[in-house]
């Protein structure tokens, strides 16, 4: 395994959830860290890691955060919403919101990220997508489409990047315990009778896993789902 230690990172989502957990384990392997997030203050604090407080849909917000950081050679771009709902409730400006965040910043992250890194030839480019990025289930279609077209520009960039020593992956995680559920009425690990499912650490070692791979080796697509997870 390639060692990580010296690299920098930008992760976005970094407050909570998946990004924390990934922010401390690469924190671990000894990567410099900027991270965002809504917060004032993230839940967890990393000694040596530089906190952004934002909203990514903020205009101008993305390319301060890559401006400030020059020396950025992986990131994590982690940050989403959860809107789900029946046709006759779900609330349309946050399905707008989600889309504003799911699609829109994290397309805009991508693309700053891959054109530093295409500049720098170096860089690894991780797109948070889902288990729903290639799937659907009832109520949740708005959201499985924001995911879809995470998947779509994963795709798209991995092979346009190709010979550039820039490696671009989409993880895809199952459910997973984090604060996108916290209003849910009925959580899913109850409506799908899921008896463990994953946490944090869970994808955060598999974002460690895909970033260790030797420069010959690039993780497309990884998928995590609970054991007993049956989607």
């Amino acid at each position: 395994m390639a060692s990580l230690a010296g690299r920098t990172a930008i992760i976005t989502g970094a407050s909570s959830g998946i990004g924390a957990a990934t922010a401390v384990a690469l924190s671990h392997a000894g990567v410099r860290l900027v991270l965002t997030g809504r917060r004032a203050q993230p839940a967890i604090e990393i000694p040596g890691a530089v906190y952004v407080a934002g909203d990514m849909t903020t205009p101008g917000f993305a390319d301060s955060l890559f401006a400030q950081t020059p020396e950025c050679d992986i990131v994590v771009n982690n940050a989403g919403v959860l809107v789900v709902g029946e046709v006759d409730d779900i609330d349309l400006d946050a399905v707008a919101h989600m889309v504003r965040v799911n699609v829109e910043s994290a397309y805009r992250v991508a693309y700053l990220a891959a054109r530093r890194f295409k500049e720098n030839r170096r860089g690894h480019l991780i797109n948070l997508s889902s288990v729903l990025g290639s799937k659907v289930r009832l109520t949740a279609g708005a959201y499985s489409g924001t995911k879809h077209a995470i998947e779509a520009l994963s795709e798209a960039l991995r092979q346009e990047l190709v010979g550039t020593r820039v490696k671009v992956t989409c993880i895809e995680p199952g459910l997973v315990m984090t604060e996108l559920h916290r209003d849910f009425a009925v959580h899913p690990r109850d409506q799908f009778e899921i008896r463990q499912a994953l946490e944090p650490n869970d994808v955060a070692r598999a974002i460690v896993f895909a970033l260790e791979q030797p420069d010959h080796v690039n993780v497309a697509r990884l998928m995590l789902l609970a054991a007993d997870q049956a989607i």
